[in-house]
Protein backbone atom coordinates (compact mmCIF):
# COMPACT_ATOMS: atom_id res chain seq x y z
CA UNK A 1 0.00 0.00 0.00
CA UNK A 2 1.24 2.93 -0.76
CA UNK A 3 1.36 6.31 1.35
CA UNK A 4 -1.15 8.61 0.62
CA UNK A 5 0.97 12.38 0.62
CA UNK A 6 -0.81 15.30 2.01
CA UNK A 7 0.33 18.33 -0.04
CA UNK A 8 2.36 19.53 2.98
CA UNK A 9 4.88 16.26 2.64
CA UNK A 10 8.67 17.32 2.79
CA UNK A 11 11.44 15.32 0.90
CA UNK A 12 15.40 14.94 1.29
CA UNK A 13 17.32 12.87 -0.40
CA UNK A 14 20.42 11.09 -2.09
CA UNK A 15 20.78 9.15 -4.93
CA UNK A 16 20.29 6.26 -2.60
CA UNK A 17 17.25 7.13 -0.47
CA UNK A 18 13.94 9.62 -0.13
CA UNK A 19 12.88 10.72 3.32
CA UNK A 20 9.33 11.86 3.52
CA UNK A 21 8.62 13.71 5.95
CA UNK A 22 4.38 14.27 6.17
CA UNK A 23 3.80 17.11 9.31
CA UNK A 24 0.71 16.43 9.94
CA UNK A 25 1.33 13.03 10.97
CA UNK A 26 3.88 13.88 13.47
CA UNK A 27 3.45 13.72 17.04
CA UNK A 28 7.13 14.33 18.05
CA UNK A 29 7.96 11.06 19.36
CA UNK A 30 11.84 12.33 18.85
CA UNK A 31 12.54 8.75 17.94
CA UNK A 32 14.48 9.58 15.11
CA UNK A 33 16.16 12.65 17.10
CA UNK A 34 17.49 10.27 19.25
CA UNK A 35 18.45 7.53 16.91
CA UNK A 36 20.55 9.46 14.47
CA UNK A 37 20.99 13.20 15.58
CA UNK A 38 23.53 13.82 12.74
CA UNK A 39 20.49 13.10 10.08
CA UNK A 40 17.35 14.55 12.10
CA UNK A 41 17.85 18.00 14.22
CA UNK A 42 14.43 20.18 14.88
CA UNK A 43 17.00 22.87 16.34
CA UNK A 44 18.36 23.06 12.20
CA UNK A 45 16.56 23.94 8.80
CA UNK A 46 16.30 22.14 6.84
CA UNK A 47 16.10 19.96 10.27
CA UNK A 48 16.93 16.53 7.80
CA UNK A 49 20.41 16.33 6.33
CA UNK A 50 20.13 12.99 4.85
CA UNK A 51 23.82 13.06 3.38
CA UNK A 52 24.93 12.72 7.02
CA UNK A 53 24.73 9.00 7.88
CA UNK A 54 24.30 5.62 5.07
CA UNK A 55 21.28 4.98 3.51
CA UNK A 56 20.81 1.59 5.90
CA UNK A 57 21.38 3.87 8.49
CA UNK A 58 18.41 6.43 7.96
CA UNK A 59 15.95 3.83 6.76
CA UNK A 60 16.74 2.16 9.98
CA UNK A 61 15.90 5.31 12.14
CA UNK A 62 13.25 5.95 9.93
CA UNK A 63 11.49 2.51 10.72
CA UNK A 64 11.26 3.29 14.38
CA UNK A 65 9.18 6.64 13.54
CA UNK A 66 6.18 5.30 15.04
CA UNK A 67 3.24 7.67 13.26
CA UNK A 68 4.78 6.88 9.99
CA UNK A 69 5.39 10.72 9.39
CA UNK A 70 8.53 9.39 7.93
CA UNK A 71 9.41 7.42 5.46
CA UNK A 72 11.76 5.93 3.02
CA UNK A 73 12.40 5.20 -0.48
CA UNK A 74 14.71 3.59 -1.66
CA UNK A 75 16.28 4.49 -5.50
CA UNK A 76 17.62 2.39 -7.99
CA UNK A 77 19.27 -0.90 -7.53
CA UNK A 78 18.60 -0.51 -3.54
CA UNK A 79 15.28 -0.72 -3.89
CA UNK A 80 13.03 -2.35 -0.85
CA UNK A 81 11.33 -5.49 -1.14
CA UNK A 82 9.85 -5.71 2.21
CA UNK A 83 7.09 -7.42 3.36
CA UNK A 84 3.96 -5.51 4.90
CA UNK A 85 3.58 -6.50 8.36
CA UNK A 86 0.27 -7.47 9.56
CA UNK A 87 -2.21 -4.75 10.90
CA UNK A 88 -1.69 -4.51 14.18
CA UNK A 89 -2.89 -1.58 16.72
CA UNK A 90 -0.98 -0.61 19.80
CA UNK A 91 -2.27 1.58 22.96
CA UNK A 92 1.29 3.14 23.84
CA UNK A 93 1.67 4.05 27.61
CA UNK A 94 0.08 7.57 28.02
CA UNK A 95 -0.50 8.24 23.93
CA UNK A 96 -1.57 7.33 20.78
CA UNK A 97 -3.11 4.17 19.29
CA UNK A 98 -0.08 3.11 16.96
CA UNK A 99 -1.54 1.22 14.34
CA UNK A 100 0.97 -0.52 11.30
CA UNK A 101 0.61 -2.68 8.86
CA UNK A 102 -1.58 -1.06 6.29
CA UNK A 103 -3.87 1.55 7.47
CA UNK A 104 -6.41 3.50 5.61
CA UNK A 105 -8.00 6.44 7.73
CA UNK A 106 -11.22 7.95 6.53
CA UNK A 107 -13.38 10.64 7.57
CA UNK A 108 -17.27 10.51 9.18
CA UNK A 109 -18.46 10.10 4.59
CA UNK A 110 -15.71 7.33 3.88
CA UNK A 111 -13.23 9.91 2.24
CA UNK A 112 -9.49 9.05 2.47
CA UNK A 113 -7.66 11.15 4.82
CA UNK A 114 -4.62 8.99 4.96
CA UNK A 115 -3.48 5.98 3.55
CA UNK A 116 0.09 4.35 4.59
CA UNK A 117 2.13 1.67 6.71
CA UNK A 118 1.09 3.82 10.20
CA UNK A 119 -0.45 5.86 11.59
CA UNK A 120 -0.67 7.68 15.21
CA UNK A 121 -4.50 8.29 16.42
CA UNK A 122 -5.28 10.39 19.34
CA UNK A 123 -6.43 8.48 22.62
CA UNK A 124 -6.55 11.26 24.67
CA UNK A 125 -9.74 13.73 23.14
CA UNK A 126 -7.21 17.11 23.18
CA UNK A 127 -5.58 16.83 19.45
CA UNK A 128 -6.19 19.46 17.34
CA UNK A 129 -5.31 17.28 14.28
CA UNK A 130 -8.04 14.51 14.91
CA UNK A 131 -7.84 11.27 14.49
CA UNK A 132 -4.23 11.92 14.39
CA UNK A 133 -2.15 12.28 17.55
CA UNK A 134 -0.77 15.91 17.57
CA UNK A 135 1.45 15.33 21.08
CA UNK A 136 -0.98 17.28 23.01
CA UNK A 137 -1.40 14.14 25.48
CA UNK A 138 1.77 15.06 26.74
CA UNK A 139 0.18 18.63 28.11
CA UNK A 140 -3.14 17.52 29.10
CA UNK A 141 -1.79 14.43 31.71
CA UNK A 142 -3.35 12.08 29.70
CA UNK A 143 -3.03 8.65 31.50
CA UNK A 144 -3.96 5.41 29.86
Amino acid sequence: MGAKRDKLTREYATDEIVVEWEPRLCYHSQNCVRSLPQVFDDSRRPWVEVDAASADEVEAAVARCPSGALRTRRLGSAASTQQPEQPTVRASENGPLLVSGGVRVLDAEGAVLYEGEKAALCRCGGSGNKPFCDGTHKKNGFRG
